[in-house]
């Protein structure tokens, strides 16, 4: 059957297709292990930490102590996407998460342009905590044994200083390759497995932070938190303007709650089970953010959180005038951090196997081992990428990167409610659905993520355009012509 262009553009997956392709495909699937409490964890896992740990380097220099108004403009529009993601989760049950969603209602080439997006976010995500993993495993070697690693090998051979881009050819930043690699092995030998020792390092991670807040209040200053906003304007971030800023910079840490859609192949009774997942994640997830930022900064002035290594190990060592507290906070750090890069890399492999399942990408990405059902190929791919990015580059830019994708996948996956909805109509799956209809809350995710974007530096925005360029240019010359949808 010859279709026109538009019905190609535009042809869309059916849901109940999706959910069928979920259970195999080609004669092998992914095996369904994970209940909710490892599906909460590995959303808990994917954004407890990141936003913490590294991203307050950034953040707090945009909007001082409003940072804590960042961290609840980031979790309010998360949240309002998160109802959407749950009510979608629930009706398409297939790995993948927003491109899943948006091959059912939006069409096949929105749900490309979203499935880059995913990419870029998951994989820049991936190489930007493994980057920060450094400062931390250097804090804990010389808290611990008095040694420290070598700068040229913790160090990016290509940094960026916001207008130049210098070569330092005789530096590689080894110890997020080799986080990687440990990354690596584990997802090879089975999601199972590797979801288990995630939900452990979580819960560690976890009492890791409450630790840290319970120290930091001890030297809690209410005076840090005057003046509230950012008055220095120089670089264009005072008042409000940084605030919102800096929400730009944070949102990435949000990037747990698509996590745990991705996982929607391999969750038991996911209808039930993934929309629980996303919105105890996210729950979880805010309250722990809100809980450091306010004791980080009580105990901290905002003036020097910038270029600080290792932030948190650093407030903990001044507040008590002792190394084991940091020694304690810089372990859980260097936990924490790989349990983030197991689930982000795990996202990336599993939207990877979901685009190649539908023929866009070549079916290397689909190919899953007859024993453990882990994509290998697509999983050795993935973790070359994640780990050369993270040794060879600075992490200056990443956030900002890994932001704007996750902003417009949460947005595709926002105007995908009412466009599933009026697809289903009376026909539709029973489950979770969003409050107020169809229309006022994924609007107001959608306006949510567009007045977080607009702060966001013109690189991002320039970077972010060629790379859709590159996109359109694959799906015209490869993807439209080997849809497994436009053959039957």
């Amino acid at each position: 059957m010859n279709l026109t262009l538009g019905q190609k553009l535009f042809r869309t997956k059916p849901a109940e297709r999706a959910h069928e392709d979920s259970q195999a495909h080609g004669g092998a699937g992914l095996n369904r292990t994970l209940g909710l409490f490892p599906l909460t964890m590995i959303g808990v896992g994917a954004t407890v930490g990141t936003g913490i740990f590294f991203t307050m380097v950034e953040a707090v220099p945009k909007a001082g102590p409003a940072v804590i108004l960042s961290f609840l403009i980031a979790a309010l529009t998360a949240g309002l996407t998160a109802l959407c993601y749950a009510e979608l989760a629930g009706r398409v049950p297939a790995s993948g998460s927003s491109y899943s969603f948006a091959y059912a209602t939006v069409g096949e080439f929105a749900a490309f342009i979203v499935a880059a997006c995913l990419l870029l976010e998951y994989g820049l995500a991936g190489s930007a905590v493994a980057i920060g993993w450094s400062d931390y495993l250097n804090n804990f070697l010389q808290n611990a044994f008095g040694w420290e690693i070598p700068a040229s090998l913790r160090s990016p051979m290509f940094v960026s200083d916001h207008s130049n881009l210098t070569v330092h050819s005789g530096n590689f930043n080894l110890p997020p390759v080799l986080l990687v690699i440990m990354c690596c092995i584990l997802l090879i030998r089975g999601t199972k497995e590797s979801a288990t020792t995630n939900a452990v390092m979580v819960v560690i991670k976890l009492a890791i932070l409450a630790f840290f807040a319970a120290i930091a209040f001890t030297g809690f200053d209410a005076n840090n938190f005057t003046p509230f906003f950012n008055t220095d304007n120089s670089k264009g971030f005072g008042g409000m303007t940084g605030v919102t800023a800096a929400a730009g910079t944070v949102f990435f840490s949000f990037i747990g709650l698509d996590t745990v859609a991705t996982a929607g192949d391999e969750v038991k009774n996911p209808r039930r089970n993934v929309p629980r997942g996303i919105l105890g994640a996210l729950l979880i997830v805010t309250v722990f953010y809100l809980l450091v930022a306010v004791a980080a900064l009580g105990a901290q002035q905002a003036k020097l959180f910038e270029g600080q290594e290792a932030g948190l190990a650093v407030i903990l060592q001044n507040v008590t005038g002792q190394a084991w507290p940091a020694l304690v906070l810089s372990a859980g750090a260097v936990i924490s951090v790989f349990s983030v890069t197991l689930v982000t890399i795990y996202g990336q492999t599993r939207i990877l196997f979901a685009i190649s399942r539908d023929g866009l990408i070549p079916k290397a990405f689909q190919n899953v081992h007859p024993r453990t059902l882990v994509p290998v190929s697509n999983t050795l791919i993935v973790c070359l990428v994640v780990a050369l990015v993270a040794g060879s580059v600075d992490a200056t830019y990443l956030w900002d990167m890994v932001s704007i994708g996750t902003l417009t996948a949460f947005m595709v996956v926002s105007i995908a409610v009412p466009v599933l909805r009026r697809k289903q109509g009376s026909n539709r799956i029973e489950g979770f659905s969003v409050p107020f209809g169809p229309y006022v809350i994924p609007g107001l995710s959608v306006l949510a993520c567009l007045y977080i974007m607009r702060d966001l530096p013109h690189t991002t925005f320039v970077v972010f355009s060629i790379w859709m360029a590159v996109t359109v240019a694959i799906y015209f010359l490869y993807s439209m012509r080997n849809s497994h949808l436009g053959k039957q």
